[in-house]
């Protein structure tokens, strides 16, 4: 981003650098990304970022876009992955947090206690709330799940919420990447941070955990629906309501 300075982490030396050499001229080749709100990223210090997640391939978008932006990106990804020869090396490399879907609390406790170092040294998470690739049939956010807003309680984070639209046309969900025509348009706006202050005091309850989360999600749907230029459905999908499992490959 042209006469925006980087943050101290994009600037010293590290393995994003190495990364950003190989993944940006990649990802330019495959999408033109087009970013609104780019002021709505913290200059320095730590923040929770919360995208939709229409695409395999929207990670890597989103991680391009926060690097021209001038932060270095750190995600929650599946702890599955870290076990994949080199990636899982190139992960823990660039200090990504391993992500349990076991439903075990204390693997959950751990996920928070990684997350709160990273950001007590001043960094930002990118953290998807929907868990998975929205099973919505019309592509909108489907329903959440509360981790994104427990850690920005925990830790008094900002929750900036992300839409983006267009990569679908890329690598679409669950189907196969369409690298012609080359640099296919992909939109993207970044939200003012979600005000959730009321659920401050009482974040360790449930019900109080899915009201702010349902928050969160309103906002990226409302993002998400100014790039569509069509209203966003009144509820969130719900995948358990219609059969669906909650993680792992949708069948048709």
């Amino acid at each position: 981003m042209s006469g925006v300075p980087a943050s101290p982490e994009k600037r010293r030396p590290s393995v994003y650098w190495l990364l950003g050499g190989l993944v940006v001229p990649a990802i330019s080749l495959l999408a033109k990304i087009e970013i609104e709100g780019k002021e709505n990223v913290p200059r320095s210090g730590a923040f929770v970022l919360t995208p939709n997640h229409v695409s395999e391939l929207d990670p890597l978008i989103v991680a391009v876009a926060v690097w021209r932006i001038g932060r270095a990106p750190t995600f929650f990804a599946k702890e599955s992955l870290f076990r994949v020869p080199v990636l899982g090396a190139a992960m823990r490399a660039a200090k990504m947090i391993p992500v349990s879907r076991s439903a075990s609390s204390s693997a959950a406790r751990e996920t928070i206690r990684q997350a709160e170092i990273v950001a007590a040294n001043g960094r930002g998470i990118i953290v998807y709330p929907e868990g998975s690739l929205t099973r919505d049939p019309e592509m909108w956010p489907m329903r959440g799940k509360t981790g994104a807003v427990r850690l920005a309680l925990a830790g008094d984070l900002p929750v900036i919420p992300v839409a983006h639209w267009g990569v679908q046309e890329i690598f679409p969900r669950y189907g196969k990447l369409r690298v012609f025509p080359l640099r296919r348009r992909v939109r993207m706006v970044i939200g003012e941070p979600v005000d959730l202050a009321e659920f401050r005091g009482a974040q360790t309850e449930p019900a109080v955990l899915s009201r702010a989360t349902s928050v969160v999600m309103d906002r990226i749907a409302d993002l998400v629906s100014r790039l569509r230029g069509i209203p966003a459905p009144a509820q969130r999908w719900n995948p358990s309501a219609h059969g669906q499992n909650e993680t792992g490959r949708l069948e048709p």
